[in-house]
């Protein structure tokens, strides 16, 4: 005999997917003042908290932040520093993905994941002046309010 999913089972996991899909990474690294912008609330962001696409993760004066995300891809935040999530796509079987990110201001240090690994260019970093295609492993970005 077949057993069917009860309705309430079947709601539960349809409500409960988008919420884990939604999320692209981890805070690994939280130091001084860190907080998440998400859907016009501003969050705390200790160590453990989840980080989906279309976060704004923001460090105060002392603070510093390191990510790592679900493709491997490490990013670290320095002082003072606005950095955007634009997209995080991730296919854990093929590899095959996209990852936009935003530096409006500060420091940031990347280390390319399984993405960029993939297909050189699927990693990218913007900032107000210039894109970054990130092919090689490592790089690091500064914008200056001059920059801006």
């Amino acid at each position: 005999m077949t057993r069917w999913p009860t309705p309430m089972a079947l709601l539960l996991l349809l409500t409960a997917a988008p919420a884990l899909a939604a999320d692209a990474g981890q805070i690994k690294v939280s130091k001084g003042a860190v907080h998440i912008e998400r859907a016009g609330q501003r969050l705390p962001a200790p160590v453990g908290t989840r980080v989906q696409e279309a976060d704004v993760v923001v460090t105060g004066a002392g603070g510093s932040v390191g990510i790592i995300f679900a493709d491997e891809s490490l990013l670290s935040a320095g002082p003072h520093s606005v950095l955007a999530i634009e997209r995080f796509a991730f296919d854990s079987t093929t590899h095959d993905g996209a990852f936009e990110t935003r530096l409006q201001k500060g420091t940031l240090s990347a280390v390319s994941g399984k993405i960029a690994k993939r297909a050189a260019g699927a990693m990218r970093v913007r900032t107000p002046s210039a894109l970054l295609g990130v092919r090689g492993t490592e790089l690091v970005v500064r914008v200056t309010e001059a920059a801006r």
